[in-house]
């Protein structure tokens, strides 16, 4: 069934509707006027605008990468964005920092997409460009891509990460995160079948679905609760013709927020109380820790209809990884087949996206690894950020990883 589009643009006319109306807020009780008024509450109301504004503002931005140097041995080095491989999804880019000689080790970081920009792992980049060359997947908001350019599922991302294998050789580390690790590991099978030269020296999936059922949470669970059409009818929108993709069927990454923010609205509301209470004081900064926060996680993209549906139906509900069932273009892969690729897991104690158990499932489908081929790794205090960014992965999880690439070097 056809979506109209007109339900995209009138969600898309709200977001701006209420960043018009933060600013226009803002801008009115800021007036010199008010200032003479005995009571706090222009103070409020501008900064309940200032708040509103920002936060819908970047409902609809594009986050920069804002990564211009990094410290490697003592010294600064500026770092440079070069793209590989640009393709009509997404493109393949190298964090290029100006040292005299590149690092031994050589890093694919696949981002997830589930929503949010590839620049949700910018702390994780950051934290690896010290001892590492680091190539990142940077996935295209589907709402930009024309529908000339045909589908985007999950076998199409597979053949990506394929692509980019071979690009980047064997001496490749490949380190997925959430949503594309399932994938990882399915693009790493048909390389080893092939016993093509290319496949990576390790793989560390982080959070990711490998046998959802494995713990279930709200999050995996989901897709078992309603049907395929009932979740395509309530949740994909038709792009409108606004921009380059009009027509294109996609599940919005406002929808994807809402869903997220759903999870913890306790949390969230009482954090932009807490932030509007501290610009009406003064205490605010433009890059304190809430707008740190809130500007990342609040920036989001549409993905494709057809990627989507395929990563509830297939990965989800008829658990075709967990089972060692999962085609590509009509080709068995086959997981027995990954006899070289040294593969670590990472689980979060406290992760309620992807919880303890989903992960480390990969190794009972990696027959052909031996023990000492295999590692897992618990973080028992982490969340699901934390398995990848924050306190947790630079200071315990980073170190394991950086060990167990070295050590299947």
């Amino acid at each position: 069934m056809m979506q109209s589009p007109f339900n995209y643009d009138y969600f898309e006319s709200l977001r701006q509707s209420n960043q018009w109306m933060g600013a226009t807020a803002q801008a009115f009780w800021r007036n010199p006027v008010f200032a003479l008024a005995p009571t706090p509450l222009p103070a409020a109301f501008a900064a309940w605008g200032e708040v509103t504004e920002r936060a819908f503002e970047k409902v609809a931005s594009k986050p920069d990468w804002g990564i211009d140097s990094v410290v490697s041995d003592h010294c600064e080095y500026v770092v440079k964005i070069d793209t590989l491989i640009d393709k009509p999804f997404g493109k393949l880019i190298h964090f290029k920092v100006g040292r005299a000689k590149p690092k031994k080790r050589r890093v694919l970081l696949i981002a997830p997409m589930s929503g949010h920009y590839a620049t949700l792992v910018r702390k994780t980049v950051i934290s690896l460009l010290p001892d590492c060359e680091v190539f990142v997947t940077q996935w295209r908001n589907a709402r930009e891509v024309p529908v000339s350019k045909g589908k985007f599922d999950i076998e199409d991302f597979t053949l990506y990460l394929l692509e980019y294998l071979k690009i980047l050789g064997k001496d490749t580390n490949v380190i997925a995160v959430c949503q594309p690790a399932p994938l990882a590991l399915a693009a790493t099978a048909l390389l080893a079948e092939d016993n093509a030269e290319h496949q990576p020296k390790t793989l560390t999936l982080i959070g990711g679905p490998i046998d959802p059922d494995a713990n279930a949470t709200d999050v995996t669970d989901f897709g078992k609760r309603v049907t395929m059409g009932q979740l395509e009818r309530s949740v994909i929108q038709t792009v409108g013709a606004t921009y380059p993709g009009v027509g294109r069927k996609v599940y919005p990454g406002a929808a994807q927020l809402a869903s997220f923010m759903s999870m913890k609205p306790e949390d969230h509301s009482k954090a932009f109380l807490d932030q509007i209470v501290a610009v009406a004081n003064g205490e605010a900064a433009d890059n304190d820790r809430h707008n740190r926060f809130y500007d990342e996680y609040l920036a989001v993209m549409d993905m494709t209809a057809e990627f989507y549906l395929s990563t509830v139906e297939r990965i989800f509900k008829n658990r075709e990884i967990a089972d060692n069932r999962f085609e590509v273009k009509g080709r068995k892969v086959d997981f027995a087949k990954i006899t070289k690729t040294a593969v670590i897991t990472i689980e979060g104690g406290h992760d309620d996206i992807s919880a303890p158990g989903q992960c480390v499932a990969a190794h009972g489908l990696l027959t052909g690894l031996s023990k000492k081929q295999k590692a897992q790794h618990l973080e028992p205090e982490a969340g699901h950020y934390g398995i990848f960014s924050g306190g947790a992965w630079r200071n315990n999880i980073r170190p394991v990883v950086l060990d167990f690439i070295d050590k299947h070097s």
